[in-house]
């Protein structure tokens, strides 16, 4: 019976000394998400450049497609070989943002396939309802934090 709690006595102090050691940091992608467009100025800004690294399709220009992830260079550049510290790597998904007959682009069944669908209906309620446009006005006026995007599909935007 000793042996078998000097075991469990190991295994725990194992266990224990993985999560905390082993534990990595997780941190979410600041561009993923956003069309190129929007990403390559928010880096810009920050005086940094935008390389694409990887692309996915071909359906969207370039400025339209959708940052999948994002990532800062790492390595020797330029004539004297000195370390790259101001270039991030996208990279991009230029398939339609939900996919139709003949046209690539992510699944109605995936979660973004859901959120497209989601914001595509949503669009279409608000640009071709009196409810839709009703909406639109009451709540422009009411949230302008809401920013632009809350109001794609309403009528004047």
């Amino acid at each position: 019976m000793k042996a078998a709690s000097g075991t469990a006595v190991v295994v725990g102090a194992v266990a224990v000394s993985m999560s905390v050691y082993g534990a990595g940091v997780a941190a979410a992608d600041p561009y993923a998400g956003q069309t190129y467009g929007d990403a390559s100025s928010a880096i810009s800004s920050y005086g940094q450049t935008p390389v694409i690294a990887g692309r996915v399709g071909s359906v969207l220009p370039t400025d339209q497609c959708i940052v999948t992830r994002s990532q800062k260079a790492s390595g020797l550049g330029g004539a004297n070989f000195t370390p790259v510290q101001n270039t991030v790597l996208l990279y991009l998904n230029c398939n339609q943002v939900l996919a139709g007959p003949g046209v690539p682009g992510n699944s109605a069944a995936s979660p973004e396939g859901q959120q497209a669908k989601k914001d595509q209906e949503a669009y279409e309620w608000k640009s071709t309802t009196e409810d839709g446009a009703q909406w639109c006005a009451e709540n422009q006026k009411a949230h302008p934090d809401w920013g632009a995007a809350a109001f794609n599909g309403c009528p004047g935007t």
